[in-house]
This record gives structure tokens, sequence and C-alpha cells, in this order.
């Protein structure tokens, strides 16, 4: 994961704010939660930033209005563009999540099987079923810790709303923009 410097003053303006890295994840990354937390920390940075990054969009759309050489772009421009890329941002962090809850709940229910499968097929080895259950186990804390990723998300989208409607404050997604719908309404409740 680089941790790079942001674009500051001048180059800052003309850098587009927000890059599209496409994370790699492996259920091994799901399974690592530190890894997963660093992954999930670093791709909430454009989040984290929110303030910093709609002035940036501010600029580069008003250098832009004085480049075509109109008086203004509309600043529902603005806001629509930025807010594709918050979109976006989200949408790529829910899929992650999604991704690593299905790969744990399926590493705890197959554990789960093996355990209940004992009945059936005899008497499992007592270390084998120890070590089962001591897997079962870490799979259910890490479980739990992915499951919590949710929460957090529904709350750093919280945040970032609010002030993406303090900037923005007459922008709606447009009715054609069904995506951009369902992720907004999702945003105004919380979800």
């Amino acid at each position: 994961m680089s941790r790079q410097q942001p674009a500051l003053g001048a180059r800052a303006i003309f850098t587009p704010p927000f890059v599209n890295e496409v994370a790699h994840v492996t259920p091994s990354t799901c399974f690592q939660l530190s890894l997963f937390k660093d992954l999930m920390r670093d791709l909430r940075k454009a989040d984290d930033s929110i303030t910093m990054r709609m002035n940036r969009n501010t600029a580069q759309f008003r250098d832009l209005a004085r480049e075509k050489g109109v008086n203004a772009l509309s600043e529902q421009e603005a806001c629509l563009y930025f807010w594709r890329e918050l979109m976006a941002k989200w949408k790529g962090r829910a899929d992650i999540i999604d991704y690593c809850v299905q790969v744990v709940d399926a590493a705890a229910e197959e554990k789960r099987q093996r355990l209940q499968g004992k009945s059936m097929l005899g008497e499992l080895h007592e270390d084998l079923e120890r070590r089962t259950r001591g897997e079962l186990y870490a799979d259910e804390v890490q479980k739990r810790m992915i499951h919590n990723e949710r929460q957090v998300e529904t709350i750093v989208r919280e945040r970032s709303m609010a002030v993406f409607k303090a900037r923005c404050r007459f922008f709606e997604p447009p009715a054609s923009d069904k995506e951009g719908r369902l992720w907004w309404d999702a945003a105004q409740s919380g979800r």
C-alpha cells in the first residue's frame, strides 16, 4: 500500500483528486485483520479529507470555467462530479467488505459443518476436534470484526454526506442515475 504525500498547491488543483485504485483482495487479505484494516483505512482517506477534496474540486471547476471563457460552470456540475467520485469510493469499499464477509462466513460455516458431521462419521480425533473448534472460534471473531466494518462504513458515509450536503446544499443526483439515487437514499437513511 502506498503512503505517498498528497499533491499540494497548483499541482493539487490539476491532479485528479481521486485515483480509482483497484485493491487486489484475496481470502488471505480477509483473514489478516491488520492488513484488512490498513486497506480500509487507506481506502477511506478520500472521505477523511473530503473538505480539502471538495475545495480542490471547486477550484478545478473554477479554473475550467476560466479556460472556457465563461463566468462560471454550474455549481451543480462540480457537485455531480464530486458525488460520482465519492460514490465510486463507497461502492469499492462496500464490495471489498461484502467479499470478505462472504469469505469469513463461508470459512466459519465449513468448520461448523465439519464439527456437526462428526456425529455422522463417528468421533473425530480429539486433537482434530479441538483444533477445529479453535479455528471456528478464530473465524467467528474474524467474522464479527469484518461485520463491524459495515457499521464503520455507515458512520464514515454519514459524516461525508453531512460535509457534502453542507457544500452542495441544492444537489440531488439526477433521476436518470439509478445507482447514484440508490447510494444517495442509502446515505440519507444511514445505511
